[in-house]
């Protein structure tokens, strides 16, 4: 009797959930699946091998990728992180300043409505200003790795609006805009060009 052996990579699902998929260039469903290679005899396994690790496979295109690719957001984290990094942003900016301003909180509120949250409102502003800075800090930078370059200096112009609202920057709140900027991945080159520009525009 002829018996056939050979050796076959088999994988097994881990986990799913949804990703942005590179391929496909948006958001879809995917398995988490282990590698394993095998022994196998008439194609069949019979003995386990050395595990191979894991991959994430897109259910749409059935491309293979590192787990990395779990790390870029989708849309709707996306979607949500924006609102969020904003009144993170807008809160380190205001605490910088005068907290208590009418006219600085009233351009927060316009910011972060701007930014999809409709009911945002004085009650949340005293809300965010009560929140530890490392956790402001964590939204701010968590808005900022699905953001393009324009986004970015989009996003830093309406912090500066917020800090012009009671008056001119001054050195507190700068430092605040700078470090808002650094979260958001910009140079400090690339931040004070866009501040100087925003305080500009605004006279």
């Amino acid at each position: 009797m002829l018996l056939v052996f050979s050796l076959s990579v088999f994988f097994r699902t881990t986990g799913e959930g949804t990703f942005h998929c590179p391929r496909c260039g948006g958001d879809r469903a995917y398995r988490r699946r282990s590698a394993r290679r095998w022994l196998t005899l008439f194609l069949l396994p019979v003995v386990p091998l050395r595990r191979l690790g894991e991959v994430v496979e897109c259910r749409a295109c059935r491309t293979r990728f590192a787990l990395s690719a779990l790390r870029t957001p989708t849309a709707r984290q996306l979607a949500a992180a924006l609102p969020a990094g904003m009144r993170a942003a807008a809160a380190l900016v205001l605490r910088a300043g005068d907290p208590e301003d009418e006219d600085a909180r009233e351009r927060a509120i316009d910011a972060v409505m701007g930014y999809g949250e409709p009911d945002y409102d004085d009650l949340s502003i005293d809300t965010d200003l009560d929140l530890r800075d490392e956790f402001l800090e964590e939204e701010v930078a968590r808005a900022g790795t699905g953001l393009a370059v324009e986004a970015k200096e989009w996003f830093l112009a309406r912090c500066v609006r917020v800090g012009l609202a009671d008056g001119p920057l001054d050195e507190s709140e700068r430092r605040a805009l700078h470090h808002v900027a650094h979260l958001l991945g910009m140079s400090r080159a690339h931040a004070l060009g866009v501040i100087t520009l925003t305080e500009t525009a605004a006279h």
